[in-house]
């Protein structure tokens, strides 16, 4: 059995964070693990509280799995503090680790930024220097390239823009796109589109911790970065096509469907 490994925050509504990623690594048959980076208090209407683990204990987790169970493939999601960065990034360099998602979450579904100046640097710097993939949404993109994006034209010109300082993978999720819901998968001057359908349904939390776990199952499994990236858009299209109603607010997706 393949391991992934998760390292993420906790969402203890189930929906996001650690939580799902662990859902969608079941999903794909893989043996999943875990790293937790923060413990939050929310639930479908929004976050309450958030508790960052001290930096020496995401150090002994990090160590303690790397040990004994060594991953196949690692997604990252939520790093809110410089200093949790540098202590990741040192470890993974260590133990010589492979197939790294980064899901860089600096901005929330609704557009707002969620991390400081000084954690989106390290972002860029220091955990994109390691990662294989990456898969910002546009409002990340923005960010990164330090441009509108209203286009599948500024898709590509985005992503053209942070390969001048990234050399992985960029997976620009279109969602936000008033005219598509088209992916871009963007290496060395090589686009490969991802087509999508705008699903009706606002219960949709957790479809970016999902997107790019699905992706690192995929990676374990031995399935190229295409490929990868093609068969978890499906299973996320699918899970938020199921129609999950759960919670008086966003609700979350149905990790548990067939696809």
């Amino acid at each position: 059995m393949k391991k992934v490994l998760t390292i993420a925050g906790s969402d203890c509504s189930g929906g996001a964070g650690i939580q799902a990623d662990l859902k969608t690594f079941a999903a794909f048959k893989t043996y999943g693990m875990s790293v937790i980076t923060a413990i939050t208090a929310q639930n479908t209407t929004g976050v309450r509280e958030v508790f960052d683990i001290p930096v020496n204990t995401i150090e002994n987790q990090l160590n303690a799995v790397m040990e004994d169970i060594f991953p196949d493939s690692i997604k990252i999601g939520m790093v809110s503090k410089s200093e949790t960065i540098e202590v990741i990034c040192r470890a993974l360099k260590a133990f010589k680790c492979k197939n790294i998602v980064v899901d860089p979450v600096m901005v929330s579904t609704s557009g707002s930024k969620l991390l400081e100046d000084s954690a989106i640097d390290a972002v860029k710097e220091k955990l994109f220097e390691i990662a294989d993939i990456i898969t910002p949404n546009l409002f990340e993109g923005e960010i990164l390239s330090k441009m509108s994006i209203n286009s599948k034209k500024d898709m590509i010109l985005a992503c053209e823009k942070i390969q001048k300082y990234y050399n992985g993978y960029i997976l620009l999720k279109g969602g936000h796109l008033l005219d598509s819901c088209d992916d871009l998968l963007y290496k060395d001057g090589n686009a490969f589109w991802i087509e999508g359908e705008r699903i009706s349904n606002e219960n949709t939390h957790g479809t970016g911790c999902t997107l790019s776990s699905a992706i690192a199952a995929c990676l374990a499994k031995g399935s190229t970065a295409n490929e990868s990236a093609a068969y978890a858009k499906r299973y996320v299209s699918a899970a938020i096509a199921d129609g999950l109603n759960l919670g008086q607010g966003r609700g979350p997706l149905n990790h548990n469907i067939s696809f």
